[in-house]
C-alpha cells in the first residue's frame, strides 16, 4: 500500500485533520506544530487527541510527520534567535508525546556566515540538550536544497549532525525530492546511485519519511522551488520510480506541492494509480 498524504492545517485539531486526510484517500499527513512563522502553539485537547487516535487506528493510518516552524533556527548567529528556537523545540517535543510514536521533521538551520562546521556543532548540541530518553518521537533532519547558508545541503553534512547525537535511536532523515534534486542529486537519471550514496554515507535505516515534490528548477540549482507532481523538472515518471522503489515504498510520502485540497486529492489519486506493491 502507498502511504501518502499532504500538509494540513492543525487549527481545527487532530481529528479534523484525520477526517480531511481520509476524504483525500490519504493514510498519513503532515502538520505544522504551530504557525509556520512561529508563535504560540494551539492548546492540545485530550478528547480530540483520543478521538483522532481511535479514528487513525480504524482507518489504518501510518506515522504522521509533524513539521517544525520555519523560524526555528538552531544555529542562528544571534543568541535571542537560538533561545527562541530552544523554546520551540523543547515545547514541541513535549507536545508530540500527545500522539506518541510519530515523526517531528525540522530544517536543520542556517549558519548565517558562521560556517557549516559551526552550524553543525550548534545544531547537534541543541538537539542533545532538548531530546530526552523517554521520548517516543523520532526527530527527522530534512535534506536541504543548499540555498544561502543552509546546513544539510549534502548527505555528508547531515551525517555530521547525526554522528554527534547522543540518543541515536531517536534521530532520522526526511528526504525531500525537490531539495535533493535542487541540491545536485540526480534522482531522474540515477535514483539507484543517489540511494546507494545515501546508504553509504548515512544508512538507509535512517530514512524515515519522504517529502514528495516536483521542482521548478534544474538539478543543482540550489533554489528550493516546489512544483506540482509532473509539472516540474523532475517529472512524473521519475517520481513514480521513487514511490515504487523497493527500498522506499513502505515509507510515508508527504506532498508539499503548491496545491489546494482538491489538487492534493488529485495528486494522491494519480500517484496511487501508478503504485505497484512489491
Amino acid at each position: 500500500m502507498l502511504h501518502i498524504g499532504c500538509h494540513l492545517s492543525s487549527a481545527k485539531g487532530y481529528l479534523a485533520m484525520g477526517k480531511e486526510a481520509a476524504l483525500m484517500q490519504a493514510d498519513t499527513f503532515a502538520f505544522f506544530t504551530r504557525n509556520p512563522r512561529g508563535g504560540k502553539a494551539k492548546d492540545i485537547d485530550p478528547q480530540d487527541v483520543q478521538a483522532f487516535l481511535n479514528f487513525a487506528s480504524e482507518h489504518h493510518f501510518t506515522k504522521l510527520v509533524a513539521h517544525a516552524p520555519y523560524t526555528m533556527n538552531l544555529c542562528a548567529a544571534k543568541e535571542n534567535i537560538r533561545a527562541f528556537a530552544h523554546e520551540i523545540l523543547t515545547d514541541d517535543l513535549q507536545r508530540m508525546e500527545a500522539v506518541p510514536g510519530n515523526y517531528y521533521n525540522l530544517h536543520p538551520g542556517s549558519h548565517v556566515g558562521q560556517g557549516s562546521e559551526a552550524g553543525i556543532a550548534m545544531i547537534a548540541a541543541e538537539l542533545n540538550a532538548v531530546m530526552f530518553p523517554k521520548q517516543t518521537t523520532t526527530v527527522l533532519l530534512e535534506t536541504m536544497a543548499g540555498k544561502g547558508t543552509e546546513v544539510g545541503r549534502s548527505f555528508a553534512e547531515l551525517k555530521s549532525i547525526i554522528d554527534r547525537i547522543e540518543l541515536q535511536d531517536k534521530i532520522g532523515i526526511c528526504l525531500d525530492t525537490c531539495h535533493i534534486w535542487d541540491g545536485g542529486y540526480d534522482i531522474v537519471n540515477n535514483l539507484n546511485g543517489v540511494l546507494e550514496e545515501f546508504d553509504r554515507i548515512i544508512g538507509l535505516n535512517r530514512l524515515k519519511a519522504i517529502h514528495l515534490n516536483d521542482s521548478l528548477n534544474p538539478c543543482g540549482s540550489h533554489k528550493d522551488r516546489h512544483a506540482k507532481i509532473g509539472e516540474g523538472c523532475i517529472g512524473l515518471d521519475a517520481l513514480v520510480r521513487v514511490i515504487n522503489h523497493p527500498q522506499l515504498q513502505k515509507l510515508p510520502f508527504i506532498l508539499e506541492t503548491p496545491n489546494d485540497h482538491d489538487g492534493y486529492a488529485r495528486e494522491i489519486a494519480l500517484l496511487r494509480s501508478h503504485f505497484h506493491k512489491k
